[in-house]
C-alpha cells in the first residue's frame, strides 16, 4: 500500500483534515504526519528540527502533502525518497514555493496543488454580489437601518436593472471561480463574454461565452465581474480610462483582489451616481475609515470574506484525497502545477 506524509502545523492538521476523507484516504494509501510550525512564510525561516523529523519520515513515502507550517521540500529532501512520485500543496500558496519545482520536475515527480478549494464559495458570492447590486440593496438596507421607510421609486436602480435574466454579462478571469460562476449563470440565459489571455480558445466553445478584449468587456456588457488572480500583468489593469468605459446602469463586481482596480478612480467613477458597485475586494485593506467608499450608497461591501468558509478549508484535503486517488490508480490528475501554469499564474 502506497505511503503519503503530511507535512503542516497543527492548526491545520486540526481545521482541514475531516475523518471522512481521512477514511477515503485509507483505503488505497497508509498515512503519517510531521508536525512543523516553522516556515510559516511559504518555507521561510524554517525550523530546523522540523526539517531533521522531515527528512527522517520521508524515506519511504509515496508521496508528499503540505501545508503552512511546512519547510520547503527541497531537492536534497526529494533525494532521501526513492519512492516519491507526487508532491501536493493543499492551499495558500499560488507559486508554491514550499515545493522547488525545477527540482521535482527533473526527477519526474507530479506537483499538484488544490488552492482552488476556497474558488467554490468565491464563485457563489459573485454571483451574490451581482443579484444585490442589481437591485442595489445595500441603498435599502442603509436606509432601513437609518429609520427611513424605503420605497421602490421608477427611477430607482434596482427597479430600472434588478434582474439578471438575459442580462449582458462580462467577465474578467476564466479561473476556477470564473468557470463555476459560468456554471450558475446558465439558467440566467445570459450573453457571456470574457476577458482572459491565458485559456484556450476552446473554452469558448465548452462553456459557451464569447472570448473578447478587456475593453469589450467594460463597454458592453450590463454586469462586469472581476475573477482575475493579481499579478504584475494585472495590478492597476482597471483605471480611469477602463472605467470610464462602464455605461449608465452598469453592475461592477470584484471578488479578486483590490489592487486589480485603481481605488481612486473606481470612488470617482462611482461618484457620478449611474453605476452600482459589489465589493468584496479593496486597495488597501481594511478599508480606512476615512475613504470616501464607505458613504457612497451605491455601493455593497464585504470584507474579503468571499472564500472564507469551514467548508472551504475541508474541501482542500477532500479534494486533494481526490488527486492523490486518481494518480496512484492510474488516472491523469487535474490541478496540475506545470510550467506553464506558474507562468501563468505569475501574468507572464
Amino acid at each position: 500500500m502506497k505511503k503519503i506524509l503530511f507535512i503542516c502545523g497543527r492548526d491545520n492538521r486540526q481545521r482541514y483534515f475531516k475523518e471522512e476523507d481521512i477514511t477515503r484516504l485509507e483505503n488505497f494509501a497508509q498515512w503519517d504526519w510531521v508536525e512543523c510550525n516553522g516556515g510559516k512564510d511559504f518555507g521561510a525561516n524554517p525550523d530546523l528540527d522540523a526539517i531533521n523529523r522531515v527528512m527522517e519520515a520521508v524515506t519511504d513515502a509515496d508521496g508528499i502533502v503540505l501545508a503552512q507550517g511546512s519547510p520547503q521540500i527541497t531537492e536534497s529532501i526529494m533525494d532521501l525518497a526513492p519512492h516519491l512520485k507526487i508532491i501536493g500543496e493543499l492551499e495558500g500558496d499560488r507559486f508554491s514555493e514550499r515545493i522547488d519545482l525545477q527540482g521535482a520536475w527533473s526527477r519526474g515527480i507530479v506537483t499538484i496543488d488544490t488552492t482552488n478549494g476556497s474558488s467554490y464559495p468565491v464563485s457563489e458570492w459573485a454571483l451574490g454580489l451581482i443579484l444585490i447590486s442589481l437591485k442595489n440593496a445595500g441603498a435599502h438596507f442603509r436606509r432601513i437601518i437609518g429609520g427611513s421607510i424605503t420605497r421602490l421609486e421608477t427611477n430607482d436602480f434596482g427597479y430600472l436593472n434588478g434582474e439578471l435574466y438575459e442580462k449582458k454579462v462580462g467577465l474578467i478571469g476564466c479561473g476556477h471561480i470564473g468557470r463555476r460562476l459560468i456554471s450558475f449563470l446558465k439558467p440566467f440565459k445570459v450573453k457571456l463574454k470574457v476577458y482572459d489571455p491565458y485559456i484556450a480558445s476552446e473554452m469558448a466553445d465548452v462553456m459557451g461565452f464569447t472570448k473578447t478584449s478587456l475593453d469589450k468587456v467594460m463597454a458592453e456588457s450590463d454586469v462586469v465581474a472581476c475573477l482575475a488572480p493579481l499579478t504584475p500583468a494585472t495590478r492597476g489593469m482597471i483605471g480611469q480610462r477602463e472605467l470610464n468605459l462602464l455605461r449608465p446602469n452598469t453592475v461592477f463586481v470584484n471578488v479578486s483582489r483590490g489592487p486589480i482596480v485603481d481605488s481612486t478612480a473606481l470612488i470617482e467613477r462611482l461618484k457620478r451616481g449611474d453605476i452600482v458597485a459589489g465589493l468584496d475586494v479593496f486597495d488597501p485593506e481594511p478599508i480606512p475609515m476615512e475613504s470616501e467608499i464607505r458613504n457612497l450608497t451605491n455601493v455593497f461591501l464585504s470584507p474579503h470574506v468571499a472564500g472564507v468558509t469551514a467548508r472551504s478549508y475541508t474541501r482542500f484535503f477532500s479534494l486533494m484525497v481526490d488527486e492523490l486517488k486518481r494518480f496512484f490508480d492510474g488516472d491523469e490528475t487535474m490541478f496540475d502545477l506545470t510550467p506553464k501554469s506558474i507562468s501563468d499564474r505569475a501574468g507572464s
